[in-house]
């Protein structure tokens, strides 16, 4: 695995030379436009709203759009002049309690490593922020642009995290939801019940991303049926109109509580079955 960014954590006094990798995967299926009739690929030309003509690389520039229809042109020599200080390091300005941040703030994970020399510093900072169960606000420039940034303790090591700034997200006010909270005790009791029911300890291995994988089954299908494939039966439409809570929630409780005793019936078979091979 290649690093994608070297340099230094750096707070107080003190700095850490470590290297950035990339903590998440996902492979992206990727389509290509095509024609219908023919299947041959579609090329977008770079055409300016002007006179229609189509634009060479060379001649394209960037430019903000100050007012409607006014630009300003910003050249490579322009961007160079931003004077960001701390160009290669994770500068920790703050350290917050963890459970004090909303998690809506945290967007993206990088695994940190410590380079030669800087072992000892690494999880002495690790330690002390797991002891504290606090984190570091930090800034951090990558590639051509500034995060906001959080070095975590993770079980193995530190990681940072990059996140929004304040500006980023979006007012929940903005968001509709219900005023009325009225809530009957015995809704309650059942929905506290149902999340009982369904509790279990955190396996992340447990989740799978089924939409992908039932893609990619789609499309071994298709291309070995010739690109055809039998028609699918229509799903039954979903009930609209009020819900039923309280049906909803003892139908809900009955399937959990069948599917654990089900599911405690075949445990007691596996272990009879272990003893009896024991006995013989």
């Amino acid at each position: 695995m290649r690093a994608i960014w070297k340099g230094a954590i750096s707070f107080g006094l003190v700095n850490i030379p470590i290297a950035l990798y990339p903590a998440t995967s996902r492979e992206e299926f990727k389509f290509r436009m095509l024609r219908a009739s023919d299947l041959s690929s579609i090329n977008f030309k770079r055409i300016a709203e002007a006179d229609g003509k189509e634009v060479p690389w060379e001649e394209i520039v960037k430019g903000y759009e100050y007012e409607p229809g006014r630009f300003v042109v910003l050249k490579e020599e322009d961007f160079a002049r931003i004077d960001i200080e701390a160009t290669r390091t994770v500068d920790i300005t703050d350290f917050v309690r963890l459970e004090e941040v909303d998690p809506m703030y945290f967007r993206k994970p990088y695994y940190m490593e410590p380079a030669k020399g800087g072992e000892k510093a690494y999880v002495l900072l690790h330690d002390a922020l797991a002891e504290s169960g606090k984190i570091g606000i930090a800034k951090v420039v990558i590639k051509t642009r500034e995060y906001l940034a959080s070095v975590k303790p993770a079980k193995r090591g530190l990681v940072l995290e990059l996140m929004h700034f304040a500006d980023e997200l979006v007012d929940a006010s903005q968001v509709k939801v219900p005023e009325n909270r009225e809530i009957s005790k015995k809704e309650m009791e059942m929905a506290r019940a149902l999340i009982e029911g369904m509790s279990s300890e955190w396996r992340p291995e447990k989740y799978k991303d089924d939409y992908n994988e039932a893609l990619l089954r789609l499309i071994d299908e298709k291309v070995e049926h010739g690109g055809k494939l039998p028609g699918k039966p229509k799903s039954a439409p979903h009930p609209g109109g009020v819900i039923d809570l309280v049906s909803v929630l003892q139908e809900s409780l009955k399937k959990t509580q069948a599917a654990q005793r089900a599911g405690k019936g075949k445990s007691s078979e596996r272990i009879s079955s272990k003893g009896r091979k024991r006995a013989a």
